[in-house]
Protein backbone atom coordinates (compact mmCIF):
# COMPACT_ATOMS: atom_id res chain seq x y z
CA UNK A 1 0.00 0.00 0.00
CA UNK A 2 1.35 3.42 -0.96
CA UNK A 3 1.82 5.96 1.80
CA UNK A 4 0.33 9.39 1.14
CA UNK A 5 2.44 12.55 1.27
CA UNK A 6 1.22 13.60 4.71
CA UNK A 7 2.24 10.26 6.22
CA UNK A 8 5.70 10.51 4.68
CA UNK A 9 6.17 14.03 6.07
CA UNK A 10 5.14 12.86 9.55
CA UNK A 11 7.59 9.97 9.38
CA UNK A 12 10.41 12.28 8.29
CA UNK A 13 9.65 14.70 11.10
CA UNK A 14 9.66 11.85 13.60
CA UNK A 15 13.08 10.73 12.35
CA UNK A 16 14.42 14.26 12.72
CA UNK A 17 13.09 14.53 16.25
CA UNK A 18 14.57 11.18 17.24
CA UNK A 19 17.92 12.23 15.79
CA UNK A 20 17.87 15.58 17.58
CA UNK A 21 21.16 16.41 19.29
CA UNK A 22 20.83 16.36 23.06
CA UNK A 23 22.71 18.07 25.85
CA UNK A 24 24.99 15.60 27.60
CA UNK A 25 24.02 14.90 31.19
CA UNK A 26 26.60 16.04 33.71
CA UNK A 27 27.00 15.47 37.41
CA UNK A 28 23.74 15.56 39.33
CA UNK A 29 22.93 18.80 41.12
CA UNK A 30 21.81 18.22 44.72
CA UNK A 31 18.16 19.26 45.03
CA UNK A 32 17.49 19.32 48.76
CA UNK A 33 14.16 19.00 50.54
CA UNK A 34 14.66 20.97 53.75
CA UNK A 35 12.52 19.33 56.42
CA UNK A 36 11.95 16.17 54.44
CA UNK A 37 9.79 13.27 55.57
CA UNK A 38 9.42 13.47 59.40
CA UNK A 39 10.57 10.48 61.44
CA UNK A 40 7.09 9.81 62.83
CA UNK A 41 5.66 9.12 59.35
CA UNK A 42 8.69 7.97 57.37
CA UNK A 43 7.93 5.22 54.91
CA UNK A 44 9.03 4.12 51.47
CA UNK A 45 5.88 5.61 49.94
CA UNK A 46 6.62 9.02 51.45
CA UNK A 47 10.23 8.96 50.26
CA UNK A 48 9.12 7.93 46.77
CA UNK A 49 6.69 10.86 46.81
CA UNK A 50 9.58 13.20 47.62
CA UNK A 51 11.70 11.64 44.89
CA UNK A 52 8.88 12.10 42.37
CA UNK A 53 8.86 15.83 43.15
CA UNK A 54 12.43 15.98 41.85
CA UNK A 55 14.37 15.82 45.11
CA UNK A 56 17.51 13.70 45.35
CA UNK A 57 18.59 14.82 48.85
CA UNK A 58 16.52 15.14 52.01
CA UNK A 59 17.33 16.91 55.25
CA UNK A 60 15.55 16.37 58.55
CA UNK A 61 16.13 16.71 62.28
CA UNK A 62 15.98 13.31 63.99
CA UNK A 63 15.37 12.82 67.70
CA UNK A 64 18.11 10.19 67.88
CA UNK A 65 20.51 8.16 65.80
CA UNK A 66 18.16 5.17 65.61
CA UNK A 67 15.54 7.12 63.62
CA UNK A 68 18.26 8.58 61.42
CA UNK A 69 19.50 5.11 60.49
CA UNK A 70 15.94 3.94 59.87
CA UNK A 71 15.44 6.88 57.50
CA UNK A 72 18.68 6.05 55.66
CA UNK A 73 17.55 2.47 55.10
CA UNK A 74 14.28 3.69 53.56
CA UNK A 75 16.00 6.41 51.53
CA UNK A 76 18.41 3.92 49.98
CA UNK A 77 15.48 1.99 48.49
CA UNK A 78 14.24 5.14 46.72
CA UNK A 79 17.54 6.58 45.47
CA UNK A 80 17.53 9.56 47.84
CA UNK A 81 20.50 10.60 49.97
CA UNK A 82 20.14 12.26 53.38
CA UNK A 83 21.76 15.06 55.32
CA UNK A 84 21.51 13.96 58.94
CA UNK A 85 21.05 15.99 62.11
CA UNK A 86 20.55 14.23 65.43
CA UNK A 87 21.78 15.09 68.95
CA UNK A 88 24.55 12.48 68.76
CA UNK A 89 26.26 14.46 65.98
CA UNK A 90 27.41 16.80 68.75
CA UNK A 91 27.32 14.57 71.82
CA UNK A 92 29.00 11.52 70.30
CA UNK A 93 30.30 12.38 66.82
CA UNK A 94 32.68 9.44 66.63
CA UNK A 95 29.88 6.91 67.02
CA UNK A 96 27.77 8.75 64.45
CA UNK A 97 30.60 8.65 61.94
CA UNK A 98 31.27 4.96 62.47
CA UNK A 99 27.61 4.07 62.04
CA UNK A 100 26.76 6.35 59.09
CA UNK A 101 29.81 6.78 56.89
CA UNK A 102 29.42 3.45 55.08
CA UNK A 103 25.71 3.87 54.38
CA UNK A 104 24.98 4.28 50.68
CA UNK A 105 22.20 6.83 51.32
CA UNK A 106 24.25 9.06 53.61
CA UNK A 107 25.19 12.49 52.20
CA UNK A 108 26.38 14.88 54.95
CA UNK A 109 26.52 15.74 58.65
CA UNK A 110 24.43 18.79 59.58
CA UNK A 111 26.12 20.84 62.29
CA UNK A 112 24.22 24.12 62.68
CA UNK A 113 21.80 26.53 61.01
CA UNK A 114 22.57 30.27 60.88
CA UNK A 115 25.39 30.34 63.45
CA UNK A 116 26.81 33.45 65.11
CA UNK A 117 30.49 34.15 64.46
CA UNK A 118 31.23 33.18 68.06
CA UNK A 119 30.09 29.62 67.21
CA UNK A 120 32.68 29.16 64.48
CA UNK A 121 35.50 27.96 66.74
CA UNK A 122 33.31 25.23 68.23
CA UNK A 123 31.90 24.23 64.83
CA UNK A 124 35.43 24.06 63.43
CA UNK A 125 36.53 21.72 66.20
CA UNK A 126 33.44 19.54 65.66
CA UNK A 127 34.04 19.38 61.91
CA UNK A 128 37.69 18.47 62.42
CA UNK A 129 36.73 15.70 64.85
CA UNK A 130 34.29 14.24 62.31
CA UNK A 131 36.80 14.51 59.47
CA UNK A 132 39.40 12.54 61.40
CA UNK A 133 37.28 9.46 60.65
CA UNK A 134 35.42 10.55 57.51
CA UNK A 135 36.84 12.71 54.74
CA UNK A 136 34.29 11.50 52.20
CA UNK A 137 31.09 13.10 53.52
CA UNK A 138 30.95 16.86 54.08
CA UNK A 139 29.95 18.73 57.21
CA UNK A 140 27.08 21.06 56.39
CA UNK A 141 26.41 24.46 57.98
CA UNK A 142 23.89 26.97 56.63
CA UNK A 143 24.82 30.64 57.05
CA UNK A 144 22.83 33.84 57.51
CA UNK A 145 21.90 36.04 54.50
CA UNK A 146 23.48 39.46 54.08
CA UNK A 147 20.47 41.42 55.38
CA UNK A 148 21.21 39.92 58.81
CA UNK A 149 24.45 41.91 58.93
CA UNK A 150 24.14 43.18 62.49
CA UNK A 151 26.50 42.52 65.38
CA UNK A 152 23.69 40.83 67.32
CA UNK A 153 22.95 38.27 64.58
CA UNK A 154 26.25 37.55 62.88
CA UNK A 155 28.77 39.13 65.26
CA UNK A 156 30.92 40.87 62.66
CA UNK A 157 31.12 44.38 61.26
CA UNK A 158 30.50 43.27 57.67
CA UNK A 159 28.93 40.30 55.94
CA UNK A 160 32.14 39.58 54.00
CA UNK A 161 34.01 39.37 57.31
CA UNK A 162 31.40 36.87 58.53
CA UNK A 163 31.83 34.67 55.44
CA UNK A 164 35.62 34.75 55.55
CA UNK A 165 35.67 34.00 59.29
CA UNK A 166 33.55 30.92 58.61
CA UNK A 167 35.87 29.74 55.84
CA UNK A 168 38.97 30.21 58.01
CA UNK A 169 37.55 28.52 61.10
CA UNK A 170 35.22 25.76 59.85
CA UNK A 171 36.73 23.17 57.47
CA UNK A 172 33.62 22.37 55.45
CA UNK A 173 33.55 21.42 51.77
CA UNK A 174 30.77 23.84 50.82
CA UNK A 175 29.05 27.14 51.61
CA UNK A 176 25.31 27.55 52.12
CA UNK A 177 23.17 30.61 52.75
CA UNK A 178 19.44 31.33 52.85
CA UNK A 179 18.04 34.47 51.25
CA UNK A 180 14.41 34.43 50.11
CA UNK A 181 14.08 37.48 47.86
CA UNK A 182 10.32 37.82 47.32
CA UNK A 183 8.42 39.59 50.11
CA UNK A 184 4.87 40.93 50.43
CA UNK A 185 4.16 44.43 51.73
CA UNK A 186 1.16 45.57 53.77
CA UNK A 187 -0.85 46.19 50.59
CA UNK A 188 -0.24 42.68 49.27
CA UNK A 189 2.30 43.76 46.65
CA UNK A 190 5.18 41.37 45.98
CA UNK A 191 8.62 42.94 45.84
CA UNK A 192 12.11 41.65 45.14
CA UNK A 193 14.77 42.18 47.79
CA UNK A 194 17.22 44.88 46.77
CA UNK A 195 20.09 43.00 48.43
CA UNK A 196 19.56 39.50 47.06
CA UNK A 197 21.84 39.81 44.05
CA UNK A 198 24.39 41.61 46.19
CA UNK A 199 24.27 38.53 48.46
CA UNK A 200 24.84 36.24 45.46
CA UNK A 201 27.78 38.40 44.38
CA UNK A 202 29.38 38.12 47.83
CA UNK A 203 28.82 34.38 48.16
CA UNK A 204 30.07 33.70 44.62
CA UNK A 205 33.14 35.83 45.22
CA UNK A 206 34.09 34.01 48.44
CA UNK A 207 33.27 30.66 46.81
CA UNK A 208 35.73 31.34 44.01
CA UNK A 209 38.39 32.88 46.25
CA UNK A 210 38.48 29.86 48.57
CA UNK A 211 37.47 27.21 46.01
CA UNK A 212 34.41 26.06 47.93
CA UNK A 213 31.18 25.45 45.98
CA UNK A 214 28.06 27.08 47.35
CA UNK A 215 24.43 26.07 47.75
CA UNK A 216 21.47 28.45 47.76
CA UNK A 217 17.78 28.34 48.62
CA UNK A 218 14.35 28.56 47.00
CA UNK A 219 11.29 29.47 49.05
CA UNK A 220 8.74 26.63 49.11
CA UNK A 221 6.53 27.42 52.14
CA UNK A 222 4.72 30.71 52.76
CA UNK A 223 5.31 32.28 56.16
CA UNK A 224 5.36 35.74 57.71
CA UNK A 225 5.60 38.26 54.87
CA UNK A 226 6.92 35.62 52.47
CA UNK A 227 4.02 34.85 50.07
CA UNK A 228 2.79 31.60 48.55
CA UNK A 229 5.46 31.01 45.88
CA UNK A 230 4.55 31.06 42.20
CA UNK A 231 6.31 29.11 39.47
CA UNK A 232 7.83 32.37 38.21
CA UNK A 233 9.26 33.17 41.63
CA UNK A 234 10.72 29.70 42.11
CA UNK A 235 12.24 29.71 38.63
CA UNK A 236 13.76 33.14 39.23
CA UNK A 237 15.44 31.87 42.38
CA UNK A 238 16.57 28.60 40.78
CA UNK A 239 18.01 30.12 37.60
CA UNK A 240 19.57 33.14 39.31
CA UNK A 241 21.29 30.92 41.88
CA UNK A 242 22.55 28.57 39.17
CA UNK A 243 23.64 31.45 36.93
CA UNK A 244 25.88 32.63 39.76
CA UNK A 245 27.42 29.17 39.94
CA UNK A 246 25.43 27.48 42.74
CA UNK A 247 26.08 23.74 42.87
CA UNK A 248 23.14 22.84 45.07
CA UNK A 249 19.55 24.05 45.45
CA UNK A 250 17.55 23.78 48.67
CA UNK A 251 13.80 24.22 49.08
CA UNK A 252 12.59 25.63 52.40
CA UNK A 253 10.52 23.78 53.45
CA UNK A 254 9.23 20.53 51.91
CA UNK A 255 7.14 19.28 54.84
CA UNK A 256 5.05 21.69 56.89
CA UNK A 257 7.05 22.90 59.92
CA UNK A 258 5.71 22.71 63.45
CA UNK A 259 2.64 24.91 63.95
CA UNK A 260 2.59 28.06 66.00
CA UNK A 261 5.16 30.75 66.46
CA UNK A 262 5.50 34.11 64.80
CA UNK A 263 6.07 32.78 61.28
CA UNK A 264 2.64 31.22 60.66
CA UNK A 265 3.74 28.71 58.03
CA UNK A 266 1.16 27.72 55.41
CA UNK A 267 0.94 26.33 51.86
CA UNK A 268 3.88 23.97 52.29
CA UNK A 269 4.40 21.41 49.51
CA UNK A 270 3.22 18.80 52.03
CA UNK A 271 0.75 20.46 54.38
CA UNK A 272 0.19 19.90 58.08
CA UNK A 273 -2.37 17.17 57.35
CA UNK A 274 0.14 15.27 55.19
CA UNK A 275 -1.64 16.16 51.93
CA UNK A 276 0.01 17.75 48.92
CA UNK A 277 -0.63 21.39 48.16
CA UNK A 278 -0.43 23.12 44.77
CA UNK A 279 3.18 23.98 45.66
CA UNK A 280 4.13 20.31 45.40
CA UNK A 281 3.12 20.29 41.73
CA UNK A 282 4.86 23.59 41.05
CA UNK A 283 8.11 22.31 42.57
CA UNK A 284 7.81 19.06 40.64
CA UNK A 285 7.50 20.95 37.35
CA UNK A 286 10.50 23.19 38.11
CA UNK A 287 12.69 20.31 39.24
CA UNK A 288 11.86 18.14 36.22
CA UNK A 289 12.96 21.03 34.01
CA UNK A 290 16.21 21.48 35.94
CA UNK A 291 16.94 17.76 35.70
CA UNK A 292 17.14 18.07 31.90
CA UNK A 293 19.69 20.87 32.24
CA UNK A 294 22.26 19.22 34.50
CA UNK A 295 24.71 19.38 31.59
CA UNK A 296 24.63 23.18 31.84
CA UNK A 297 24.80 23.68 35.59
CA UNK A 298 26.34 20.55 37.09
CA UNK A 299 29.99 21.28 37.91
CA UNK A 300 29.82 24.66 36.16
CA UNK A 301 32.09 27.56 37.14
CA UNK A 302 30.74 31.08 36.83
CA UNK A 303 33.08 33.09 34.56
CA UNK A 304 31.24 36.42 34.52
CA UNK A 305 27.83 37.79 35.40
CA UNK A 306 26.18 41.06 34.42
CA UNK A 307 22.81 42.79 34.73
CA UNK A 308 20.72 44.80 32.27
CA UNK A 309 17.92 47.33 32.77
CA UNK A 310 17.44 50.89 33.92
CA UNK A 311 18.73 50.25 37.45
CA UNK A 312 20.99 47.36 38.41
CA UNK A 313 21.24 45.89 41.94
CA UNK A 314 23.85 47.08 44.42
CA UNK A 315 27.17 45.31 44.09
CA UNK A 316 26.55 44.08 40.54
CA UNK A 317 27.98 45.01 37.12
CA UNK A 318 26.12 46.31 34.09
CA UNK A 319 26.48 44.48 30.77
CA UNK A 320 28.68 46.76 28.67
CA UNK A 321 30.54 44.27 26.49
CA UNK A 322 29.02 41.33 24.66
CA UNK A 323 30.33 37.80 25.26
CA UNK A 324 32.27 36.12 22.47
CA UNK A 325 30.04 34.72 19.68
CA UNK A 326 27.21 37.12 20.63
CA UNK A 327 26.68 39.84 18.03
CA UNK A 328 23.77 41.66 19.67
CA UNK A 329 21.88 41.41 22.96
CA UNK A 330 19.16 43.74 24.16
CA UNK A 331 16.36 43.45 26.73
CA UNK A 332 13.32 45.61 27.36
CA UNK A 333 13.62 45.14 31.12
CA UNK A 334 15.76 43.75 33.91
CA UNK A 335 17.78 40.65 33.09
CA UNK A 336 20.79 38.72 34.35
CA UNK A 337 23.39 37.52 31.84
CA UNK A 338 25.87 34.88 32.97
CA UNK A 339 28.71 32.94 31.39
CA UNK A 340 29.30 29.46 32.83
CA UNK A 341 32.14 27.08 32.05
CA UNK A 342 32.10 23.30 32.37
CA UNK A 343 34.87 20.86 31.48
CA UNK A 344 33.59 20.68 27.91
CA UNK A 345 31.55 23.79 27.05
CA UNK A 346 30.75 27.40 27.79
CA UNK A 347 27.15 28.53 28.28
CA UNK A 348 25.34 31.86 28.29
CA UNK A 349 22.33 32.04 30.61
CA UNK A 350 19.89 34.97 30.35
CA UNK A 351 17.44 35.19 33.26
CA UNK A 352 14.28 37.30 33.26
CA UNK A 353 14.42 39.02 36.68
CA UNK A 354 10.74 39.91 36.54
CA UNK A 355 8.81 37.12 38.29
CA UNK A 356 5.46 38.51 37.09
CA UNK A 357 5.83 39.43 33.41
CA UNK A 358 7.63 38.13 30.30
CA UNK A 359 10.83 39.79 29.10
CA UNK A 360 11.34 40.83 25.48
CA UNK A 361 14.79 39.77 24.33
CA UNK A 362 16.75 40.44 21.16
CA UNK A 363 19.78 38.20 20.72
CA UNK A 364 21.89 37.58 17.64
CA UNK A 365 24.76 35.09 17.65
CA UNK A 366 27.21 33.69 15.15
CA UNK A 367 26.71 30.30 13.51
CA UNK A 368 28.61 28.37 16.21
CA UNK A 369 26.04 29.00 18.97
CA UNK A 370 23.27 26.55 19.86
CA UNK A 371 20.11 27.26 21.79
CA UNK A 372 19.29 24.78 24.56
CA UNK A 373 15.64 23.89 24.92
CA UNK A 374 14.16 22.94 28.30
CA UNK A 375 14.11 19.25 27.35
CA UNK A 376 17.87 19.37 26.71
CA UNK A 377 17.61 19.56 22.92
CA UNK A 378 20.36 21.49 21.11
CA UNK A 379 19.18 23.62 18.18
CA UNK A 380 21.29 26.02 16.06
CA UNK A 381 20.49 29.48 17.40
CA UNK A 382 20.40 30.73 13.81
CA UNK A 383 17.14 28.85 13.27
CA UNK A 384 15.38 31.16 15.73
CA UNK A 385 14.26 34.74 15.15
CA UNK A 386 16.39 37.34 16.89
CA UNK A 387 13.38 38.70 18.80
CA UNK A 388 11.94 36.39 21.43
CA UNK A 389 10.28 36.31 24.83
CA UNK A 390 11.38 34.84 28.18
CA UNK A 391 8.59 33.91 30.59
CA UNK A 392 8.39 35.35 34.08
CA UNK A 393 11.43 34.29 36.11
CA UNK A 394 12.54 31.94 33.35
CA UNK A 395 15.82 31.66 31.46
CA UNK A 396 17.11 31.36 27.88
CA UNK A 397 20.25 29.24 27.59
CA UNK A 398 22.86 29.06 24.81
CA UNK A 399 25.89 26.84 24.29
CA UNK A 400 29.01 28.27 22.70
CA UNK A 401 30.72 25.82 20.38
CA UNK A 402 33.61 26.12 17.96
CA UNK A 403 33.75 25.30 14.25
Amino acid sequence: MKKNAATIVIMLLACCINAQEQLKRSREIPIVAWLGVPEEVQSQERFEEMKDAGFNVGFSFYSNLFYAEEALDIAEKTGIKLIIHCPEVETNPREVVQRLKQHKAFFAYHLRDEPHINDFTYLGMLAEQIQLDDRTHPCYVNLFPNFADTMDLIGSATYREYLEAFIKNVPTDLLSFDHYPVRMDEKGNRTLSGRWYENLEEIASVSRAFNRPFWAFILASAHGDYPVPTVGEMKLQAYSNLAYGAQGLQYFTYWHPASGGKWNFHHSPINEDGKRSIIYDRIRAVNKELEQLSGVFGGAKMISVWHTGKDIPAGTRRLTRLPQHVLALQTDGNALVSLLQTDENRFMVIVNKDFRMPLQLTVITDHTVKKILKDGSLIPASLYASDMEIDAGDAAIYMMTED
